[in-house]
């Protein structure tokens, strides 16, 4: 048995009890993929991240990133408490102010020069209109009228996403899924508020099979990249998530030259070591 340095930190909240927890194994090296599993599956967390030595010279550090059941290439939340946990501990980027991170998708960028960090959204790798029988199962899962659902898109960057606009952020916030019939899609729901709102947007993301997401960074990453290029968004929003849970989050989308960056605050909650 080894012990290992462990984090437990709270992503897209300044709140340790809001937001979308994550555990982070430091220093992994030595643990098989078999016992990163089982770790994941003890947490119960959404995601826990295992934090390794890079293997390619222009990253800070190379991440495993497990939910309970599966390895991921990559996902949102992790990566910025995955980010903030290295840095805490004394990590030092190649480059001040920008973390470069290797993962399963290859390498991305995280910026650290502010309050909040933020990393550029992977490209899309499926995009497009929902198709007929698609868009009418969501309308069956979620006891909408074909005309509730004014906008609608595939906007998948690994995880499958498909996405749908309701007319209200008051709609999004009253769903109560089907969840047998949403299965196997992976949905998220989005919805504006009017304009004296702090936020602009509430999202929710429904994951077929049972489970509501408290707050997504691939999701949203991929949200705003359809709905700025669409015209939909403004070039620089927050977005509400979690609301329904009662782990109130926020995520900041804002578009430049080099992409859709997708921020949020990070907050350390536990700090210790694990023994495995």
């Amino acid at each position: 048995m080894s012990t290992f340095r462990f984090t437990q930190v709270n992503v897209f909240s300044t709140d340790p009890l809001g937001g979308n927890p994550l555990a982070v194994v430091h220093a992994a090296e030595g643990l098989s993929e078999a016992r990163m599993a089982a770790l994941a599956r003890w947490t119960n967390l959404s995601e826990t991240t295992f934090l390794l030595a890079p293997t390619n010279p222009d990253a800070d550090y190379y991440v495993r990133i497990f939910t309970p059941g599966r390895e991921l290439s990559f996902a949102g939340h992790p990566t910025l408490g995955s980010c903030h946990a290295w840095l805490a501990a004394g990590g030092k980027p190649r480059k001040p102010g920008l973390v470069v991170q290797q993962c399963g998708v290859g390498l991305v960028r995280v910026r650290c020069d502010g309050s909040r960090l933020e990393f550029v959204a992977p490209p899309l790798i499926r995009t497009g209109e929902l198709e007929p029988e698609v868009l009418a199962k969501i309308a069956n899962a979620l006891s909408l009228q074909p005309s509730d659902i004014v906008h609608h898109q595939w906007v998948d960057n690994g995880p499958g996403w498909c996405a749908v606009m309701l007319r209200s952020a008051r709609q999004v916030l009253s769903l109560k899924p089907d969840w047998t019939s949403l299965a196997p899609l992976k949905l998220g729901v989005i919805g504006p508020y009017d304009a004296d709102h702090d936020t602009a947007f509430e999202v929710r993301a429904f994951i077929g099979g049972g489970y509501e997401d408290p707050v997504t960074g691939s999701l949203n990453a991929s949200l705003a990249q359809w709905l700025i290029g669409a015209g939909l968004a403004k070039s620089s929003y927050v977005a509400a998530q979690g609301t329904v849970l009662q782990r109130v989050g926020r995520v900041h989308l804002r578009k430049d030259d080099e992409g859709v960056w997708v921020g949020g605050n990070v907050v350390g909650v536990i700090q210790g070591e694990v023994n495995l």
